[in-house]
């Protein structure tokens, strides 16, 4: 039988906990990268955010970055980021926030170069005050939707479940804009929409997997640690999981590679590669951070440590009995300083 059907059927018994030193260093690599990024490259900021002018205009006459950023520090726009489009065949300027007639003059100077009519060319201005309003809100939205991710997961299941629920949601997070970091490429509100996308997405993929831990402890908890339940619950849902990842990944995939990179179509690719990035990391970090941090920390709990040691006593063929369970979780007597342990106190005759 292939992995494939074994996977397909639930048949697989990989250790996802016992691995768990394994998976957290691949997600420790990735957020160091992340966070070497964010310190040397910083998020390349849209006008939407930072506030600015951008001016987009086509290029018969095939100017060159050089002519182009000239010709807008000429026009008093200094500091001028300059895009190229469809290898060459139209351009974008963006600057920092500058006057009218600044902008004006702008306008002129690169229809000029680029041999354009200044009215055929589009301008888009966006104030600073505006910006940051726009960069508050983003920030709100996310916060709000991480909150509420945070009250529905500790309703419908538990608030370590939630916990862990959290973590994950903000390593997809921090991963994201990290690959944004490291290629630089723009950020703007369709980038926001797409994040709490991926972040929805990824709840849904986390939710499933605790789901059939909730299941599984309702029917097996006699016979399994919650390591084993954990365990167990991710070989049966993995099948799902990968194929909702890679069903989603595909059309994705076509829309960052071929429509945004191989025809151009420029505007989708700052939403295609959130969308991308986030689902990849939304299903690793369901299935290989969540569910394993989640069992490291009810393992801790005094209810499952004392269920382990019953499992642990029926293995070895001793009773387990009530007495056995208290002494199990009660802790030892401490002995007195010379030794001796505390006798009771001895019946006065009246």
């Amino acid at each position: 039988m292939s992995l494939y059907q074994r996977i397909s059927r639930g048949e697989t018994t990989i250790d996802f906990v016992g691995l768990r030193r394994r998976w957290f260093a691949i997600s420790a690599v990735f957020l160091t990268v992340a966070g070497i990024a964010f310190a040397f490259r910083q998020l390349n900021l849209g006008i939407e955010f930072e506030g600015g002018v951008a001016i987009q205009a086509d290029n018969p006459a095939g100017a060159e970055v050089s002519e182009i950023r000239q010709a807008a520090t000429s026009a008093g726009a200094g500091g001028a980021r300059v895009l190229l489009i469809n290898d060459g065949e139209a351009i974008r300027v963006e600057t920092p926030p500058v006057d009218g007639d600044t902008e004006q003059r702008l306008v002129e100077a690169i229809a000029e170069v680029t041999g354009t009519d200044p009215a055929d060319n589009s301008r888009e201005s966006v104030g600073p005050t505006f910006g940051n309003l726009v960069a508050r809100q983003a920030v709100i939205a996310l916060g709000v939707f991480l909150l509420a991710a945070a009250i529905f997961i500790s309703f419908r299941l538990e608030w370590k479940m939630a916990g862990a629920g959290m973590v994950a949601l903000i390593h997809d997070l921090f991963i994201t804009l990290g690959v944004y970091a490291i290629t630089g490429f723009e950020v703007t509100p369709a980038t926001v929409v797409a994040l709490l996308t991926i972040l929805g997405y990824s709840l849904y993929d986390t939710v499933v997997v605790f789901d059939k831990v909730e299941e599984l402890e309702s029917e097996l908890t006699r016979e399994m640690t919650y390591t084993d339940l954990v365990n167990r619950s991710m070989n049966l849902v993995l099948a799902r999981s990968l194929n909702t990842s890679l069903t989603s990944l595909l059309p994705v995939g076509s829309l960052l590679f071929v429509g945004s990179i191989l025809l151009g179509a420029a505007s989708l690719r700052d939403f295609a590669l959130a969308l991308f990035v986030g689902i990849a990391s939304g299903t690793y970090s369901s299935i290989f951070v969540a569910a394993p941090l989640l069992a490291v920390w009810k393992e801790k709990d005094q209810e499952w440590i004392d269920h382990r040691l019953r499992i642990e006593r029926r293995a070895a063929g001793l009773p387990v009995t009530d007495r056995s369970r208290r002494r199990a979780s009660a802790p030892a007597a401490m002995p007195l300083s010379g030794g001796a342990r505390p006798r009771p106190p001895r019946k006065r005759n009246r």
